[in-house]
């Protein structure tokens, strides 16, 4: 059933897969973009073409709850995915983190209990910290790590409080390392291509013994369209994860297999987390999302993050999308 749907971080990466997967599904879409000087729409600049034209654009803050607010009304839900998410950054300025994904998500629920709104709230595997058993379920402890994972138990934990206060219509989706076209190179994936499509055959990364549970992007969107169109999905949360872990090493082996390119890694401290603060282990179970939802990952197992890396391999390596990185600079 089409529905009336505002998309928060709309022009974000994950937000534009999104935002173009509802409206080809019928919704009727309002997206919240960051508002900017330029008039800028972030991705969403760069939509399919059967899509442009076809989705409201609001610009706004989501620090401004009266913004918030206005660009919510007449909706049936919210998908939240506002949110500053760099990790290295919240390191440098975790004030803007608790602006943003901690009273950002306030200003959200405070919004849908006034409308009677339903809320997808988005969480991040980071969350969990270093898994202290695997697969992780979502009983898993909670551990901030960072101020950026602090900040988004924080923003959960009031998700979750409105659901048990008021009986706002919260769901909480928890994504593992979504990857594919259009991320930012803040992430290891796109660092490592676009260094590699750039002519380096020697590339620069912090720890690579870490593991993590990648998640091509039209994965990660469909959990978050079955969490919406759910019955049960409410005052629950699910993991979206492939319930698969690779070392990033090998994962850095297998993109360079793909592009055909013997790869050298350079360990490079700058790019390393503190000590105490990173992330060893990652690894999803995703039971619950497939007997609640009726989810379940095209891109599982080795198999399926190959095919979802070619894919993404093949989107960079275009030139058109590659002079839009900078791969010889770190990006906090």
């Amino acid at each position: 059933m089409a529905k009336r749907v505002l998309v928060t971080g709309a022009d974000g990466f994950i937000g534009s897969h999104l935002t173009e997967r509802l409206v080809r599904e019928g919704n009727d879409v309002r997206a919240f973009v960051a508002y900017n000087s330029i008039g800028s729409w972030g991705w969403l600049d760069h939509c399919e073409r059967e899509v442009k034209g076809k989705f409201e654009v609001f610009a706004g803050d989501i620090r401004d709850p009266h913004g918030v607010k206005q660009a919510m009304l007449g909706c049936d839900a919210v998908m939240h995915l506002a949110a500053l998410i760099a990790i290295p950054y919240s390191y440098n300025s975790p004030d803007t983190y608790v602006d943003t994904n901690i009273k950002g998500t306030l200003n959200v629920l405070q919004a849908a209990r006034a409308i009677g709104c339903q809320v997808i709230h988005t969480s991040t595997s980071e969350v969990y910290g270093s898994a202290q058993f695997v697969p992780i379920t979502e009983s898993h402890p909670q551990c901030g790590q960072s101020p950026y994972s602090a900040t988004k138990i924080a923003a959960d934990q009031l998700a979750h409080s409105f659901y048990a206060s008021f009986a706002t219509p919260v769901t909480i989706v928890r994504p593992f390392n979504t990857y594919g076209p259009r991320q930012s190179a803040r992430a290891v994936i796109p660092t490592v291509i676009t260094q590699l499509a750039s002519g380096k055959r020697q590339i620069k990364l912090g720890a690579i013994a870490t593991t993590r549970d990648f998640n091509y992007v039209s994965d990660t969107v469909a959990g978050f369209l079955a969490a919406m169109q759910s019955g049960n999905s409410v005052g629950s949360v699910f993991n979206i994860g492939s319930n698969f872990e690779i070392t990033i090493d090998d994962m850095v082996r297998l993109v360079g297999r793909i592009m055909g390119i013997d790869v050298d890694i350079l360990s490079d401290d700058a790019r390393l987390r503190p000590k105490n603060s990173e992330v060893e282990r990652l690894w999803a179970d995703n039971t619950r999302a497939k007997q609640v939802l009726g989810w379940a990952p095209e891109y599982s197992g080795i198999e399926g993050l190959e095919r979802g890396l070619r894919r993404t391999i093949q989107w960079f390596e275009d030139p058109m999308n590659l002079q839009m990185y900078r791969p010889d600079n770190y990006n906090l």
